[in-house]
């Protein structure tokens, strides 16, 4: 076994956590911190990228306090990090123009309908195999280009760098040295081209983005740079050498290698996604098509993904709008107590619907209710929301690809509540694995990291490492659940287009 530790970031949208790994994939040292979210108008979504990194860096000294490691024990460090959003900064001083406009962020909502209008979403899905949505990053950099005064005229001398917030780790780490991204979070900017491997200047030209402030696209897994000994405790230079975007992060370290392999992460939203290898699948079903990874000099791989907006966001809405529990974990107890959700349903629809729906007109539904309805079924409803959207997504998954799932890997937060879990297996029918690890988005960012520096010599190696913890299976029969996920389809029905013509889209509600 090789000594040392690998050090993961985490860059999640609502704080960062930071996990040492050694040799055999174990967790050495873990430390997390929440850091401000923005919310300047109904709608907005942002975050401080300094105070990103600030917290990132507190983040790093506590997990290698907690884990009595010295800095001079980190092999290589890797990287995952929430995806769409954008930031800006100035490549002199390396700082941020603006708050950076987060993926929750739907102010860009009127751009995406014109650009519908004008009958772009064909071209953009064949380049870059995703929708045109307020989601991904290009608007969003559009929006500030045009927003504040004399940066594009920077943006265009190439005074200014955008990136998401891996570039943005990636760029301080290094002292400036450094401004690139992977595949993975390069695919999810509505710019790139998924199938050439290129800023696509097409896209560039008519979103009006200059080429000068992206970001190189590199692999997901290679040596990047050294971080800057006045960034990181004045130790040596400690190579920089895996990123991925936290939902392909995830696949990675649930060890889905093999075309058909599949993975939902549970979290602020939840996120499907479905190995595909060197095929990028066209989705005929509003799913995306997305680059999963490139290892190195080998060929670069896809997934088709379906993007939930809302599951672990209900329960915060239940704890912090509804104030009806005082915990997350207190919705598998009540859950429990009502083994069936007696007709009530919950779409959470509180952002919109995201995969294979895309309504951001949709808004929040809960039906069914009775006198009889307690908090149990309201809480129950919220968990099997969940479960409910996965088949969704998953169904259209099998349509576009052909290939029948036979086992879903699932990981995040509520993947240790034995509740959602079971009914996930029931819903879908096939077994739900959850592995004993279940913060898979920083072990991936850490295997990719440890490959590139030969801590790990293979993904051989590594998928020997997944270890099961619980395993479900399905114990509906075809006819109850075919039953349950109709009468799902007919509130999702209802809640569809509500927005529309009582509110503009810049006025939608609160994400959170």
């Amino acid at each position: 076994m090789k000594d040392g530790v690998i050090l993961s970031i985490d860059q999640g949208t609502t704080g960062t956590t930071v996990l040492l790994f050694d040799h055999a994939g174990a967790i050495r040292g873990r430390a997390h911190s929440e850091f401000t979210q923005y919310y300047p108008q109904a709608g907005w979504v942002e975050h401080d990228a300094e105070e990103i990194i600030a917290v990132t860096m507190k983040v790093i000294a506590d997990a290698l306090r907690a884990g009595a490691i010295v800095p001079d024990a980190i092999q290589a460090i890797g990287i995952t990090n929430q995806r769409e959003t954008a930031v800006l900064w100035e490549r002199a001083s390396g700082k941020p123009v603006a708050r950076a406009i987060v993926w929750q962020d739907r102010r860009t909502a009127d751009e995406c309908a014109d650009l519908k209008a004008r009958g772009l979403g064909e071209l953009i899905q064949r380049k870059t195999g995703l929708v045109i949505d307020p989601y991904f990053s290009a608007t969003k950099v559009k929006w500030m280009l045009d927003h504040i005064p004399g940066l594009r005229a920077r943006a265009e001398r190439g005074e200014i760098c955008f990136g998401t917030i891996d570039s943005w780790l990636v760029f301080r780490l290094t002292g400036g040295k450094r401004h690139i991204t992977d595949y993975s979070n390069a695919s999810r900017t509505l710019l790139y081209h998924i199938r050439e491997l290129r800023w696509d200047e097409e896209l560039l030209a008519l979103l009006e983005i200059p080429a000068a402030m992206l970001p190189e696209v590199r692999p997901s897994s290679e040596i990047y740079g050294e971080t800057d000994p006045q960034m990181f405790y004045g130790t040596r230079g400690i190579p920089v050498a895996g990123i991925a975007g936290d939902q392909q992060a995830a696949l990675f370290g649930q060890a889905c290698y093999q075309r058909g392999m599949a993975k939902n992460t549970y979290g602020t939203g939840s996120f499907v996604l479905m190995n595909t290898g060197t095929e990028a699948v066209t989705s005929h079903e509003q799913l995306l098509t997305t680059i999963a990874w490139g290892i190195g000099d080998e060929p670069v791989e896809y997934a088709l993904e379906g993007a939930i907006f809302v599951t672990g966001a209900a329960v915060q809405w239940l704890r912090d709008g509804l104030k009806m529990i005082d915990h997350a974990n207190e919705t598998r107890e009540l859950a429990h107590a009502v083994p069936e959700n007696e007709g009530v349903y919950f779409v959470p629809a509180l952002t919109g619907l995201g995969a294979p729906h895309w309504d951001p007109y949709a808004r929040g539904l809960l039906i069914g209710l009775t006198r009889g309805t307690s908090r149990g079924h309201v809480a129950r409803a919220v968990l099997e929301s969940m479960a409910y959207q996965t088949r969704d997504v998953i169904e259209a998954m099998q349509r576009d690809s052909g290939i029948t799932l036979k086992e879903l890997r699932c990981d995040g937060g509520a993947a240790v509540n034995s509740v959602l879990m079971q009914f996930q297996s029931d819903i879908l029918g096939v077994k739900v694995e959850v592995p004993s690890i279940v913060e898979t988005t920083a072990l991936g960012a850490a295997y990719l990291a440890g490959l590139a520096v030969g801590f790990w010599e293979s993904r051989a190696e590594i998928a020997e490492q997944w270890a099961l913890d619980v395993r479900y299976r399905p114990h509906f029969d075809a006819a109850k659940r075919e039953q349950l996920f109709q009468r799902w389809h007919r509130a999702v029905e209802l809640a569809k287009g509500w927005a529309r013509d009582i509110e503009s889209p810049l006025q939608q509600g609160d994400p959170q």
